[in-house]
């Protein structure tokens, strides 16, 4: 019964509602607990109250970052937004103090075009965005008794500590494994492993509906190891032997993935002991073991004899352990100008622009009207703005009641709290408490706002500012009724949707790369891998955001791009699908393309 209530449900109310689901990461909720706290500790010690805030912000903001994944990606997942939160900071608390209201509102607006457009790039570069528009805010709306550039310095310090132990802190079960194994590659094992894993899952979903799903979670399976495994190096290739070994296990599960989907999407019946496989060399990779004896092979059809093929050269690849090329493409500056400057990021620029300038111009107004309130800082509104304009966050009216109900619930429980807890020890604590609870929050928006919510009003108490909680239960819905206004505005020649245009366009044109490679018979496997792993990635981009934008309000998702394929598209697959035919017809009519 309450499957089927909430299959009645709009979508954007049924996904504020929905929750990742997943095991706890307790190496993440450690270095939570581990960030923000000691970092307030060692400044109160000091004397320095109000660094050690700015440093436990932006650990904060770092622990949002800290997702699962290598050691190495996670340096510029962390890194590059704390350089970004840093350069807002300092602009913002230059800027705050020297400028007029509307001087500083029409800089704020500027630097919301500017993130907003470059965070059509990708996920790093959101967040970046987004700490760029948080510092900025912070540093004019938050008026700080140091220097600006101590300021700055004590926000890379606390985003480098959060980093530090995400570097250096080995994760939970290291110690019970093989010593010899350098932990440093554990979450690229993990990545791999979780490969071989989806490979096997869409073995035993073939002929279900479930295949569908399973080859979904396997592409972003291979997006999340080929990330993992490409993060910054100091040298171009592999220089260990560890890491080309798990270089040569990621490109043996490439042709396994290829050869199960086939099997898919030919619903052809597989013997059930056709995932063992996979699942055995998944164990493999987790232990840094050899593959070991493999299930026999069925031999009795072309598409399983693929299949067994490619779990041989697996296991044979484990044995030898040479590493090989990730089959990436490195974005060109003309494509990552292209992204910034194009529709998508055009328009996500002017929104950002527009809610942060407005909420900026909203709260300066508010505080110099002394309108509510005693206290001095007004950068609320603007933050809170930020985060509810992330599309990557989900439907628009889904983070607006998201940020709303737990921003009441947050400011509800830190009111609460304030009310018992002895100063300062307490609210240390309870900002220690919620920096481990950031990372588990983090299956929910409304649950992760709840957690920061109380997180950030311990951290300005501790700084000198009084409880006030009813102001930014005022400030927040007021942020949130500027954003589902400004976010439904029709924007001068955009007709709305286009970052869901521009991830079609991407995908369409790696498709249509890959399909010419294919078509010219070219011997060239690295250069097909690449192309094919590039038109999977992008197409599963180009998926989601269509299903977000089909989420959204019935004004928006009533018609969303993408439902029907432009005509130039639908011209350009019937040319492929005719030149397909056409070269298929030379040699011969079972000839297939997998």
């Amino acid at each position: 019964m309450f499957t089927d209530a909430a299959r009645a449900l709009p979508p954007w109310l049924t996904h504020a509602l929905n929750a990742q689901r997943g095991p706890v990461p307790w190496n993440a909720v450690v270095r939570g607990a581990l960030a923000g706290g000691p970092l307030l500790i060692a400044a109160l010690a000091a004397g320095r109250t109000s660094l050690g805030v700015v440093a436990a912000i932006a650990a904060m903001l770092a622990g949002i970052n800290d997702r699962p994944g290598s050691r190495r990606t996670s340096v510029g997942r962390i890194g590059v937004p704390a350089l970004a939160g840093a350069a807002g900071l300092l602009v913002g608390t230059y800027a705050g103090p020297h400028l007029g209201a509307v001087a500083l509102t029409l800089v704020l607006t500027g630097l919301g075009l500017v993130a907003g457009s470059v965070s059509a790039v990708g996920p790093v570069a959101s967040a970046a965005g987004t700490q760029l528009l948080v510092g900025s805010a912070v540093g004019a709306g938050m008026p700080l008794p140091d220097p600006g550039w101590q300021s700055v310095l004590a926000f890379l310090s606390g985003a480098g500590w959060l980093l530090l132990l995400r570097l250096v802190l080995p994760t939970p079960g290291f110690a019970a494994g093989d010593l010899r194994i350098d932990f440093r590659f554990d979450g690229e094992r993990a990545a791999v492993a979780d490969v071989y894993e989806a490979v096997a899952a869409l073995l035993e979903a073939v002929g279900t509906g479930d295949a569908v799903a399973r080859r979904a979670a396997l592409t972003a399976a291979l997006d999340q190891a080929q990330d993992a495994l490409a993060g910054p190096r100091l040298r171009r290739r592999a220089s260990t032997a560890a890491e080309r070994r798990l270089h040569a296990q990621y490109a043996a599960a490439l042709p396994l993935g290829e050869a199960a989907t086939a099997l898919a999407w030919a619903e052809q019946a597989v013997p059930a002991r056709a995932a063992e496989g996979p699942r055995r060399l998944a164990a493999a990779v987790r232990g840094n073991t050899s593959a070991g004896p493999l299930p026999a092979p069925s031999r009795t059809d072309p598409a399983l004899r693929a299949l067994d093929d490619a779990l041989l050269h697996a296991a044979e690849a484990f044995d030898r352990g040479r590493g090989r090329d990730l089959h990436t493409r490195r974005r060109s500056a003309r494509a990552l100008t292209r992204s910034v400057l194009g529709a998508g990021g055009r328009e996500y620029g002017l929104r950002v622009g527009l809610c942060f300038g407005a909420s900026a111009a909203v709260a300066q107004a508010l505080h110099h009207g002394h309108w509510y309130g005693s206290h001095q800082h007004w950068y609320w509104m603007p933050a809170t703005a930020i985060f509810l304009v992330k599309p990557d966050l989900g439907p628009l009216a889904s983070r607006v009641l998201n940020r709303a109900a737990g921003t009441v619930l947050g400011a509800l429980l830190f009111a609460g709290f304030a009310a018992v807890l002895p100063r300062p020890e307490g609210l240390v604590a309870l900002v220690a408490v919620c920096g481990a609870l950031v990372p588990v929050a983090a299956r929910h928006f409304a649950a992760q706002t709840t957690v920061v919510t109380v997180l950030v009003l311990a951290l300005v108490m501790v700084g000198g500012e009084p409880q006030a909680s009813a102001g930014r239960i005022g400030e927040t819905l007021l942020a949130c009724a500027i954003v589902l206004v400004a976010g439904h505005l029709p924007l001068p020649g955009q007709r709305g949707g286009a970052g869901v245009r521009a991830g079609i366009d991407a995908a369409d044109a790696a498709a249509h790369a890959y399909l010419a490679h294919v078509l010219s018979e070219s011997g060239d496997r690295a250069t097909r891998w690449t192309l094919r792993r590039e038109a999977y990635r992008t197409l599963a981009q180009a998926r989601a955001a269509i299903a977000r934008a089909g989420a959204e309000l019935p004004a928006l998702a009533r018609r969303p791009p993408g439902a029907r394929p432009p005509p130039r598209h639908t011209e350009r697959l019937a040319a492929l699908r005719n030149e397909l035919d056409e070269r298929r017809g030379r040699v011969g009519g079972r000839r297939t393309l997998t």
